[in-house]
């Protein structure tokens, strides 16, 4: 596994439901592979990673407790969700439309680093869940009081 990723991107899906990788971070994502993975997240976006950076993710997610109906919804996102992707000649990988429904994805979108993958958000659900994160209380959350900037 190589490069971290970060940043933020403004994004397009064009009239296919295609997306176009930003180009600083197509081979990093790669990472030598042929193919990336999509998949859900419970919060309403779309995961992308690399198929390295995948695999360990997976291999907890199989490990869920079957019985615990929470671990299984995330189970189902997760898994059932999952798509491998190759990107076409321009850089552009086709988001099901399954994906696109989870997301809300529709024209513009927000590609978020998150270190090992990226987040996909419709911009107006990111812009929402940003400004509802940023009202609430400046206090850190559990586990985090003696962090600093």
């Amino acid at each position: 596994m190589g490069e971290t990723f970060h940043g933020a991107a403004v994004i397009t899906l064009d009239a296919k439901g295609r997306v176009a990788i930003p180009t600083r971070h197509r081979e990093s994502l790669l990472d030598g592979g042929r193919s990336l993975v999509l998949t859900a997240h419970p919060d309403g976006c779309v995961l992308i990673y690399p198929e390295s950076a995948w695999e360990p993710v997976r291999a907890r997610v199989e490990g869920f407790p079957s019985f615990n109906p929470q671990a299984s919804w995330w189970k189902r996102l997760l898994l059932g969700f999952e798509e491998h992707v190759a990107p076409d000649g321009s850089g552009r990988v086709l988001l099901s439309l399954a994906l696109r429904l989870h997301a809300k994805l529709e024209r513009e979108a927000m590609m978020v680093g998150q270190g090992r993958y990226f987040e996909l958000w419709d911009s107006g659900v990111w812009s929402a869940k940003l400004g509802q994160a940023l009202s609430g209380p400046a206090a850190p959350p559990p586990g985090m009081e003696d962090f600093s900037l």
